[in-house]
């Protein structure tokens, strides 16, 4: 009986992760559009400073959607049961994640480079709203590193089967987001700065 329940609460847990990660998806781009937002609103300010995005940006732009693509490999590696491969393929995701969360803070230091500051008497509102937006969103990747960190490791233990991968699923849904969301972002700015 209590196996049995058991089983019924895992089932339970299960068929709702995904539309959970859906509706947390969908808070996010909630958060962000209210951003972006109030970034339109302030650009009609008299004191609203342009610039060229850093081409720091860029490349980090390129870097996280080559990790989409990895993350994308090991998914479909692991359900052909190709465990070496998905492991290698979520290293890559890994690491091309913590390349662009480098590339965005180099982002930041040629912001800085240009005379533009977060805060202070140097800073402008432009600036700091692109470095408030962006900032949230590394703090998402953040979390999505720590996914991913959590999914390598269950996948070193051998916990993924071809006909059980939940868990590398979502992780991946939550990275794609991530990854869309910055590419809607980097657009935004990029039209917009």
């Amino acid at each position: 009986m209590e196996k049995s329940l058991d089983k019924e609460l895992r089932d339970a847990r299960r068929k709702g992760a995904k539309p959970m990660m859906w509706i947390s998806m969908v808070s996010m781009t909630m958060m962000f559009a209210g951003l972006t937002s109030a970034y339109v609103i302030s650009s009609n300010r008299e004191d609203w400073v342009s610039f060229d995005l850093p081409v720091a940006f860029q490349w980090s732009t390129v870097l996280i959607l080559l990790s989409s693509v990895a993350y994308f490999i090991a998914k479909r590696t692991a359900k052909s049961g190709n465990k070496t491969m998905t492991t290698i393929m979520l290293l890559v995701t890994l690491g091309l994640g913590l390349g662009f969360v480098y590339g965005q803070f180099k982002g930041f230091d040629a912001l800085q480079d240009m005379g533009l500051y977060f805060t202070g008497p140097k800073s402008a509102v432009s600036s700091s709203m692109l470095m408030v937006i962006v900032f949230a969103h590394i703090l998402h990747v953040a979390a999505g590193v720590i996914s991913l960190l959590v999914v390598t490791y269950k996948q070193l233990l051998g916990m993924y089967t071809t006909d059980d991968t939940l868990g590398l699923e979502l992780g991946e849904i939550f990275w794609h987001f991530l990854d869309l969301l910055w590419i809607g972002l980097f657009c935004f700015f990029y039209f917009n700065t």
